[in-house]
């Protein structure tokens, strides 16, 4: 498998939502591929734990900082703490993230929440490292761990599909900014997970569903399609198939084109239609 040139022994991963779930599986991985890792996270009593699974899976190269990805300051001093430590940077993933946020009109504390970690954690990430990284002059790689969430915004959690959705647009205009950048060998992508059993998802379970990933499948995945050089990674799980969430894309964007009712997916009167919809080839 070819792996994308950043991800090489002896560089710099830094991971934002490192002490658990996916964030930490990435940690781990790097950390098996020989790269030397900073992991940040809000929680200081998770950090100390995961950086200890992080140095057991690689050469010791860890360094584990405690970071509110919401406050641009913090994220300024992760950047500086890992370029002290290690004077590179060449993997960032903006993978901070929280749901809980609240309905179009209420709960407005989970709304600043959401929006601070989710959205503002990765703007943040961004404007900060994204020069850095340029300014190397090799390569590098940005991950913003976005959501179908964000693609589909399905009812519920409209805070935590705006958030996502929000990330989706950045990683898209950093991405074309990055490859219209005269000498630029950093590249943007966005990691979309599909049902991932982690402790924000789990909510308490232990064991895993049957029908969820595992952190570590997701990784792969994000890993061998960087490789091959694809910015869209959508992963599927084992309930949903890549087809079906290609055919609920395509679905919730002609809700515009087709000047469906918003959402239309879970509106009565288009029921059976998706259900057709669902069923045609391609």
């Amino acid at each position: 498998m070819s792996s994308h040139p950043a991800i090489a022994a002896g560089r710099v991963a830094v991971i934002t939502g490192g002490a658990s779930g996916i964030g930490l599986a990435a940690a781990v991985r790097f950390a098996g591929l020989g790269l030397k890792v900073a992991i940040a996270d809000v929680d200081a009593a998770r950090l100390d734990v995961a950086k200890a699974d992080v140095m057991a899976a690689g050469n010791g190269d860890v360094i584990a900082v405690q970071t509110d990805v919401s406050k641009k300051d913090d994220v300024e001093r992760l950047c500086q703490r890992v370029l002290t430590a290690f004077g590179d940077i060449a993997v960032v993933m903006n993978n901070a993230g929280v749901e809980g946020g609240g309905g179009p009109f209420d709960n407005y504390a989970g709304w600043e929440r959401v929006l601070g970690i989710n959205l503002w954690g990765v703007i943040n990430g961004v404007h900060v490292f994204a020069p850095v990284m340029i300014a190397q002059g090799r390569p590098g790689a940005i991950i913003n761990t976005g959501s179908k969430q964000g693609i589909t915004t399905p009812p519920g959690d409209t805070a935590y599909n705006v958030s996502k959705a929000g990330v989706k647009v950045i990683a898209e205009g950093l991405q074309h900014t990055l490859r219209n950048t005269p000498g630029c060998a950093v590249s943007a992508h966005l990691f979309v997970p599909g049902w991932v059993h982690t402790p924000m998802t789990a909510h308490g379970r232990i064991e895993k569903p049957a029908g969820a990933w595992r952190p570590e499948q997701a990784i792969d995945m994000l890993l061998e399609r960087m490789g091959i050089g694809d910015f869209y990674i959508i992963c599927p799980d084992n309930d949903v198939s890549s087809d079906l969430d290609r055919k609920r894309i395509a679905w919730a964007a002609q809700d515009i084109t087709e000047n469906r009712p918003p959402l239309s997916r879970w509106h009565p009167d288009y029921k059976d239609a998706f259900a057709e919809f669902l069923k045609k080839d391609g």
